[in-house]
């Protein structure tokens, strides 16, 4: 029978080492910023994208200086036999926007990734039981869109108790007036702290 934690190389079963996994309290999401940038609304969004993507290069590195863990939580974009480093590689390849983001958010090898299937970062994902392996409370949510993937990450996030930032500079939507209310929405509904990275000292 085979044991939890193992898997099957050659005809040996050898444990997969679960406990090199980091404990982090805290931990910083990106949200469909791995972005072929392919559909209605696209050209809208795409000088926010790359402004707010500015923004999480820096967050991130910050991040990754304080031991923060990063996990990219992408849309598969309906191709289901898509990986995330496959699309990483397409979406460098691209021009405009989707190539520009791609070369500003390049994962690092020590980055988790998790492919979704719907809006939530949540849904049909492994991305709870990730964090809470890590014994993660705390979520700081970035990317793409605010009104939309963002927020429904947010949205899922709050229902399993995770306190919430939602860095302002560091999501963008097709208009200001979108992404005001979606903001605005997180702030009253989820709790959420909404102040911009920059300006934070974080």
């Amino acid at each position: 029978m085979r044991r939890p934690g193992a898997h099957i190389a050659g005809c040996r079963i050898v444990p997969l080492e679960l406990s090199a996994l980091p404990q982090a309290r805290t931990v910083l999401l990106l949200v469909d910023l791995i972005n072929p940038m392919q559909f209605d609304g696209a050209e809208q969004l795409s000088a926010p994208a790359v402004k707010a993507a500015a923004a999480v290069a820096a967050l991130k590195r910050d991040a990754a200086a304080r031991g923060v863990p990063a996990v990219y939580v992408n849309d598969n974009f309906g191709h289901w036999r898509s990986d995330f480093h496959g699309l990483v590689t397409l979406c460098r390849r691209l021009r405009g926007t989707s190539g520009t983001l791609a070369r500003m958010l390049a994962p690092h090898a020590r980055d988790f990734t998790v492919l979704k299937p719907r809006h939530s970062g949540f849904h049909a994902t492994p991305l709870g039981f990730l964090l809470e392996r890590m014994g993660t409370r705390h979520l700081v949510i970035t990317g793409l869109a605010t009104d939309l993937c963002v927020q429904f990450t947010a949205m899922d996030a709050f229902l399993r108790g995770y306190s919430l930032w939602v860095p302002a500079d560091c999501t963008a939507a097709e208009s200001p007036a979108r992404q005001q209310a979606a903001l605005k929405w997180m702030a009253l509904a989820l709790k959420s702290h909404i102040r911009p990275s920059r300006s934070s000292g974080s």
